[in-house]
C-alpha cells in the first residue's frame, strides 16, 4: 500500500504506556456484553477478558519509548484512518447523511474504554459506546506470525473491519443487535452475531474497493487482505487452537465467508448490497 508521505488522521490518541486501571466504566455487565460483541477475532478465551475488566486503582502513566517499527506501523494506521475519513464521508453523503468521524486508540497492554478494561489478548477492537476504535500495535506482528498473514494491507484490513462497526453503529445496526441478546439462547444469538461481523467485513471491502480508486493499492495487497480474513475465520482459529470445530460457538463466521463478504464490498463499493442479515446464503 502505498502511504507514506500522505495524510494521517487527527483522530488518534496515543494511550501507549498509560496502562489500563481505574474501575470498570459502562455499566459493569453491559460493558462486558457490548465488548463481547464488538472482539474482533472472536478466537480468545472470554474468560481472559472478563478477568482484566477489575479494578486496578489509580496507575502512574510510565514513560513509553517507540521502537522505530512501532513508530512507522503507528503512522500508518493513522494513514489508512484517514482514508477511511474520506471513503465513509463521500459514501454517506452519497446517501444524503453525515459521517461522524471516530477516534483511534493506541495502547500497550490493557485500556480502559466506555465499553470496559480490555486486555490485547482480545485483539483491536470497536467501542460503540464512546466511538473509539483499540489497536495494540504488537497485533501487526501476531497477525504475521501467529494467523500467517503478513503485509500491511492485511493489517489495514484490521482497521478497516473496526471502522466497519464504527459505521454500523451510526447507521442503527449495532443498536438493532444489541436488542436482540436477552431475547435469544446463544446459539441463535451468535448467528445474528456472525452476520453482524460479516457485514463489518464487506464493509471493509467497500473501503478498499475506494482505496483501490485513490491508487494507493498495490499489486498483492487484495491478496494480502483476503488472506488476513481468512486467517482469522471462526473455523481456522478453532481448528489451530483446539483441533476441532464447533459451529454453534462461531461469532465472526468461516474463513470462506470472511473472504466472500470482503469481497464482496470490495467489487460493490455501496452500501446496498452489504446486507447479510437477509440473505439467504446462511
Amino acid at each position: 500500500m502505498q502511504w507514506k508521505g500522505r495524510r494521517a488522521s487527527s483522530n488518534v490518541e496515543d494511550r501507549r504506556g498509560m496502562g489500563g486501571g481505574g474501575m470498570l466504566m459502562g455499566g459493569g455487565l453491559g460493558g462486558i456484553i457490548l465488548l463481547v460483541i464488538m472482539t474482533f477475532l472472536g478466537g480468545g478465551d472470554m474468560g481472559d477478558v472478563v478477568d482484566n475488566m477489575t479494578s486496578g486503582g489509580n496507575q502512574s502513566p510510565a514513560p513509553y519509548e517507540q521502537s522505530a517499527e512501532e513508530e512507522e506501523l503507528a503512522q500508518f494506521v493513522s494513514v489508512v484512518l484517514a482514508d477511511t475519513e474520506e471513503v465513509w464521508s463521500e459514501v454517506f453523503a452519497e446517501e444524503g447523511m453525515e459521517y461522524r468521524e471516530p477516534t483511534l486508540v493506541l495502547y500497550s497492554g490493557s485500556v480502559q474504554s466506555a465499553c470496559g478494561m480490555a486486555g490485547s489478548q482480545v485483539g483491536p477492537f470497536y467501542c460503540p459506546g464512546d466511538q473509539k476504535l483499540y489497536i495494540d500495535l504488537s497485533f501487526y506482528n501476531e497477525l504475521q506470525t501467529k494467523f500467517k498473514a503478513p503485509g500491511d494491507f492485511a493489517m489495514a484490513y484490521v482497521v478497516a473491519h473496526e471502522v466497519g462497526h464504527h459505521v454500523q453503529t451510526l447507521l442503527g445496526t449495532t443498536d438493532k443487535l444489541n436488542s436482540l441478546r436477552g431475547r435469544l439462547d446463544q446459539t441463535e444469538f451468535n448467528k445474528y452475531q456472525v452476520r453482524f461481523e460479516l457485514q463489518a467485513d464487506y464493509l471493509a471491502g467497500v473501503w478498499a474497493h475506494h482505496a483501490q480508486g485513490m491508487g494507493v493499492v498495490e499489486e498483492g495487497d487484495l491478496e494480502e487482505a483476503l488472506n488476513a480474513a481468512s486467517a482469522v475465520g471462526d473455523d481456522t482459529i478453532q481448528k489451530r487452537s483446539q483441533g476441532y470445530v464447533v459451529p454453534e460457538s462461531f461469532t465472526h463466521g468461516t474463513s470462506e465467508q470472511r473472504k466472500s463478504w470482503f469481497y464482496k464490498g470490495y467489487k460493490a463499493g455501496n452500501l446496498k448490497e452489504g446486507d447479510t442479515f437477509n440473505t439467504r446464503e446462511f
